[in-house]
């Protein structure tokens, strides 16, 4: 692995090192002249990749990667959105009969019959060639959304034969479960007209790609049914109208490698949603997209939208970095709120969160409500 790979693992390990211990509690609610509940963005979270569930309980619970958790998750709880206790931290992986030992990552947790089920990625401790990126995604349970979580094998939910990371979980009316999910980079150097001009321009020999697939899990959770079948990719032409947001890690020399990665499938209608980021998760331009279709496991169609989520910057903002998103609902049923990491000139280099309103139109359009950092009422 080159410099720029490392640094671009490294960045994040370092980010979670730096983050807030799982004990800090962010400020106390905010209410509007007019007496309603308020928040500004960026929330007084340190998290990547945030995660929340509004459980039975109707108490919301949020889930991310770092946070100050040592080799796991932390989780924070709310009753209204704004104001987020710490409940600690919720998992703790790399203990003996664990099979993740390193990089946890993106957590999400689910309500499925009186338990809680935690996806995560993590480092595979089967690693009998060195790999440096040896992630798999695995299953913990627990009878509480805060815990403590237990890994349900010793081993993870299935092994793809790559590096795979940030699964989500979609089940249909029909009662079976889907699972999307982001190959790695990882040693895929894949041929396209971006990574021809790339070359041309001298600025990287070959450009890695992550994809995105879907598959069939089973109503266990214990592992997977059929073959994962490729959902989405970055564009290989360039006159691809997602070319150019799904390329701008590569195009302004920032980083050898496009991502397709942090989906999140949800269904509307008929029609099923799959939301995704593109581009390098520690840089300016991670961005987040759609795409639509009428079977949970494709063919998916990215939207002329997109991006539907990106930096604000050029018009006077001062966020950057948005991406890795989760949808979350209010207990009514009728906003959805789109929750993502992103950066400010302030926080720097440390991934925080932000919720923003969002919702599909009468034309099946996502769209979502932000960046903001001006108060919002909810």
């Amino acid at each position: 692995m080159n410099y720029m790979k490392t640094s671009v693992w490294l960045g994040l390990v370092v980010t979670g090192l730096l983050s807030f211990s799982c004990a800090n509690n962010p400020e106390k609610k905010r209410v509007s002249e007019e007496g309603a509940l308020t928040y500004t963005n960026p929330l007084p979270v340190q998290f990547g990749d945030p995660y929340i569930l509004l459980a039975s309980d109707s108490m919301y619970y949020m889930y991310g990667t770092g946070g100050g958790a040592k080799d796991g998750f932390c989780a924070y709880s709310s009753s209204d959105l704004v104001n987020w206790k710490s409940e600690g931290q919720v998992f703790q992986g790399n203990i003996p009969g664990s099979w993740g030992v390193a990089n946890f990552w993106a957590p999400e947790v689910y309500e499925r019959g009186g338990k809680y089920y935690m996806l995560y990625s993590a480092d595979w401790n089967v690693n009998p060639t060195n790999e440096l990126e040896n992630f798999r995604i695995g299953v913990a349970v627990s009878d509480k959304p805060t815990g403590p979580f237990k890994e349900l094998s010793d081993k993870p939910l299935f092994d793809p034969g790559y590096p795979a990371i940030d699964g989500n979980l979609l089940t249909d009316e029909d009662g079976r479960t889907y699972l999307y999910y982001s190959r790695c980079c990882y040693k895929h150097p894949v041929e396209s007209e971006i990574a021809d001009e790339a070359r041309k321009a001298g600025k990287f020999k070959e450009i890695e790609e992550s994809w995105i697939y879907g598959v069939e899990v089973k109503p266990d959770l214990s592992g997977i049914i059929g073959e994962p079948v490729l959902i989405l990719r970055p564009p290989v032409k360039l006159d691809d109208k997602q070319a150019e947001w799904e390329s701008r890690s590569v195009t302004s020399g920032e980083v050898n490698r496009r991502w397709s990665e942090g989906p999140y499938a949800f269904k509307k209608g008929d029609t099923y949603y799959l939301m995704y980021s593109a581009n390098f998760f520690g840089g300016q331009y991670y961005a987040v997209g759609y795409a639509t279709s009428k079977s949970p496991l494709g063919p998916f169609v990215k939207s002329a939208d997109n991006p539907v989520l990106e930096k604000n910057v050029e018009k006077g903002g001062i966020v950057t970095g948005t991406g890795h998103n989760s949808i979350t609902w209010s207990k009514d049923g009728k906003q959805m709120y789109c929750v993502y990491h992103g950066r400010t000139q302030k926080t720097g280099e440390e991934r925080v969160v932000f919720i923003d309103k969002m919702g599909v139109d009468a034309n099946g359009h996502l769209y979502v409500e932000g960046p903001t950092t001006t108060p919002q009422t909810l």
